[in-house]
């Protein structure tokens, strides 16, 4: 994935990770796209064996297929929507700073910017069976100002990220306490 899309990098600056939700947090939704395609089949198939002679009016069965195409592409908007979420929710770790984009919806994105010296605190949260099962959970960044947190939701090896993080901080801020 080329970052310089999202982030102008510079001169001294390298990409450390590029991280996004562990894909298996996409199942819960991937499952109900997919009860949500088929749920509409199941009800045709029920009402042609209870009302045989239901769709025989040519009025009736091109209402059903209106009704039929509006509820498919209503589905497919949904489900494309919430993979763009998943997708484009992108956290990009350099040797000086976090970029956090945040996508919401198909027409929202929030980006912001932390510089890694300015970490205080950084907090990993597995909760779950699943999440201990295959190693994600949530990183939870703080500074001193009360009003940025940074969270990554869902990531894979939150243990590990943080520990590069840490180490990350704590070299960043030796760089920028020898300029001062």
């Amino acid at each position: 994935m080329n970052t310089s899309y999202f982030i102008k990098q510079k001169s001294y600056e390298k990409v450390k990770y590029v991280l996004r939700r562990h894909p298996i947090t996409f199942i819960p939704h991937l499952f109900l796209f997919f009860i949500s395609l088929v749920v509409p089949i199941l009800v045709y198939l029920m009402i042609s064996n209870i009302y045989p002679t239901l769709f025989d009016s040519e009025v009736i069965y091109a209402t059903g297929i209106i009704a039929g195409s509006i509820y498919f592409l209503s589905a497919l908007l949904f489900g494309y929507g919430t993979f763009i979420d998943f997708y484009l929710d992108v956290w990009i770790i350099t040797n000086d700073r976090i970029v956090d984009i945040e996508q919401f919806g198909l027409f929202s994105r929030t980006i912001s910017e932390l510089d890694l010296f300015r970490i205080q605190d950084i907090t990993t949260e597995t909760q779950g069976f699943f999440a201990t099962i295959f190693k994600y959970g949530n990183v939870t960044i703080k500074t001193a100002s009360t009003n940025l947190s940074l969270v990554f939701k869902n990531v894979p090896n939150p243990n590990h990220i943080r520990s590069e993080l840490l180490q990350l901080a704590h070299e960043d801020f030796k760089y920028h306490r020898d300029k001062l």
